[in-house]
């Protein structure tokens, strides 16, 4: 953001200076005209991302990363999708920052300083799991509006911060609190500072959670800024959308919250199964709460080579929403037989289980190695895309490589 800055003050020496070489015809420029090669930011670089990632949009940005790309148990920031509604917010001032918490239903409406929240409550740190409610929307046909996500809308960082429990007792509430909704200061992209690009919220129940936390560290250092420095709403195994980045105020409500992308059909799917194309009414659509199991093979990457004779070492993660993964299978014959992989228990809840598992095949060949978790209700994902809905949510089909023996 500084560098945006830098660029608007810029003189003809510097911009050669950033261009890398002597702009030839830089006197005939237009004044206050950037050149080319300086007006779109290099996203890998601004956001310290790998090579890899893809981006699916610049305005908001978005990126997500690639199936093998998400080998790591915690995952680093480098690899880490991004899904933005807005603007980052520029000029952050970390000590004039507050987080106020206000609404129909709060007793004592107050506002707390980083380092009040810092010094007043205490820390806890988990790994919590953060998919977007449109991981794998690209896989829905008709096709669905949106960002089209394969599978690397998900990760499993570790947050540390404060129980928003504990602060949202701290100012106390009525027993007609119902939801809570967060505030952010990320810039609707109209620049119009009356609108807000998102303003979610989860039920009482969800906010008041151990590890429903604001977080003011990620993997042991300040979050980044693309992830919601300098504080942020982390409630894992929920839609991402409902852990609001740049947090400055929660209110809490006396009714389900009504903010920016509350409404509609935003992260809201049919309440009953819809026929694929078929229209839904705004009154037919239920929020999403609690994400469904899935899995997700990171080694190896599709399209491995493997010598006839040699087995092939698969690991993985999955993850169950409010739920723990109870068991975890592997197909390489498009599902007809299944075996069993070697489990882990989760650090702790909400966070993603790692699989592991050795493959024989029986001759050269192609095949494909399919994914299948089971939560602990005994719900296994589907083999092939899940139930269709307008805004391509929820997709939680079985995860499968390609494989070449020969």
């Amino acid at each position: 953001m500084q560098r945006r800055k830098f660029i608007k003050g810029a003189t003809l020496a510097s911009f050669a200076s950033l261009v890398g070489a002597e702009i030839v015809y830089g006197l005939k420029m237009p004044a206050g005209y950037v050149p080319l090669a300086l007006q779109e930011p290099d996203p890998f670089k601004l956001f310290k991302k790998d090579a890899g990632m893809v981006v699916l949009n610049d305005k908001p940005w978005n990126m997500e990363a690639q199936a093998h790309l998400l080998d790591d148990k915690v995952t680093p920031s480098s690899k880490m999708f991004i899904r933005n509604n807005g603007l980052i917010p520029e000029d952050i001032n970390i000590a004039s920052w507050k987080l106020t918490i206000d609404g129909e239903s709060v007793k004592n409406q107050k506002s707390y300083s980083i380092d009040d929240l810092k010094s007043k409550f205490k820390a806890y740190t988990y790994q919590l799991t953060l998919e977007c409610g449109g991981n794998g929307r690209s896989e829905f046909d008709p096709p669905a509006k949106g960002n089209q996500w394969t599978v690397g809308a998900v990760s499993c960082a570790k947050w540390t911060g404060l129980r928003l429990r504990d602060v949202l007792e701290d100012a106390g509430y009525n027993n007609d609190a119902v939801y809570i909704g967060y505030h952010a200061a990320d810039l609707h992209l109209s620049r119009n500072p009356e609108k807000e690009p998102i303003s979610r919220g989860a039920p009482m129940a969800k906010a008041l959670q151990d590890e429903t936390l604001i977080a003011f560290q990620m993997n042991g250092e300040d979050i980044p800024l693309a992830h919601g420095y300098p504080l942020r709403l982390v409630a894992g195994g929920w839609p991402a959308s409902v852990s609001g980045k740049w947090l400055t105020k929660i209110s809490i409500r006396n009714k389900v919250h009504d903010g920016a992308k509350m409404e509609g059909s935003s992260y809201r799917v049919p309440c009953e199964t819809v026929a694929p194309g078929e229209k839904v009414a705004d009154e037919d659509m239920c929020i999403i709460e609690s994400m469904p199991v899935k899995s997700l093979i990171t080694y190896p990457k599709s399209g491995a080579m493997l010598s006839e004779g040699k087995k092939l070492s698969i690991r993985g993660h999955a993850w169950a929403g409010e739920l723990e993964v109870a068991q975890m299978d592997y197909s390489i014959d498009f599902g007809s037989t299944w075996h069993s992989c070697i489990l882990e228990k989760p650090v702790n809840r909400l966070a993603w289980q790692h699989f592991s598992a050795e493959v024989d095949f029986p001759k050269k060949g192609y095949y494909e190695v399919w994914a299948r978790a089971t939560d602990s209700r005994g719900k296994a994902q589907p083999m092939l895309l899940p139930g269709w809905n307008p805004k391509g949510y929820l997709n939680n089909a079985c995860h499968r490589i390609a494989v070449k023996i020969g």
